[in-house]
């Protein structure tokens, strides 16, 4: 959103993934995951199935422990251990303002470009009330509700393919 709204120029579409144009304060549950991604790096883990052994301890859900998973890489590539891809020290200081929205006037940064806002309706970053404000943000803005959490494209990765799919066929 924000690339977006910077530089419209760049943004032939716009899908914002259960997130809206606003402040939002964090589920508790992300620095649950940085202690647990900070004790997958201690262990040196060599395999996936290693680090997702030591993430059920932190969080039960596969489909979320599947998106952390997909952060962890071999750096240098001959390494025999995994890291995640962004130090973990710079995610677990930047935790506090990761929700926070830089733009608050709609009036002065704008998208005119179509956009599909994709909400997990057993989410709560995406609520009713935040409809208004990413209306005057991205004018011609459509919602689709996927049934899942925040985590929409882990938790159901083919009814988020579906309905990206139809909203970028319909504009054609």
């Amino acid at each position: 959103m924000t690339v977006a709204l910077r530089s419209p120029e760049r943004v032939a579409a716009l899908i914002p993934v259960d997130n809206a144009p606003v402040d939002a304060t964090l589920k508790s549950d992300f620095g649950k995951y940085i202690q647990g991604m900070r004790k997958v790096e201690e262990a040196h883990v060599s395999t996936q199935r290693n680090a997702d052994g030591i993430l059920k301890e932190y969080e039960e859900s596969l489909p979320i422990r599947q998106f952390l998973l997909t952060n962890l890489i071999r750096d240098p590539p001959t390494s025999p251990n995994l890291r995640f891809r962004i130090p973990l020290p710079i995610l677990a200081n930047a935790l506090d303002n990761m929700g926070d929205f830089p733009f608050t006037d709609p009036d002065t940064h704008r998208y005119e470009g179509p956009t599909l806002v994709v909400r997990g309706s057993r989410s709560h970053y995406v609520a009713d009330e935040t409809l208004p404000v990413i209306g005057r943000f991205f004018p011609r803005f459509e919602v689709r509700d996927v049934e899942a959490g925040h985590w929409v494209i882990s938790e159901k990765p083919e009814e988020f393919r579906r309905v990206v799919v139809e909203f970028l066929q319909d504009k054609d």
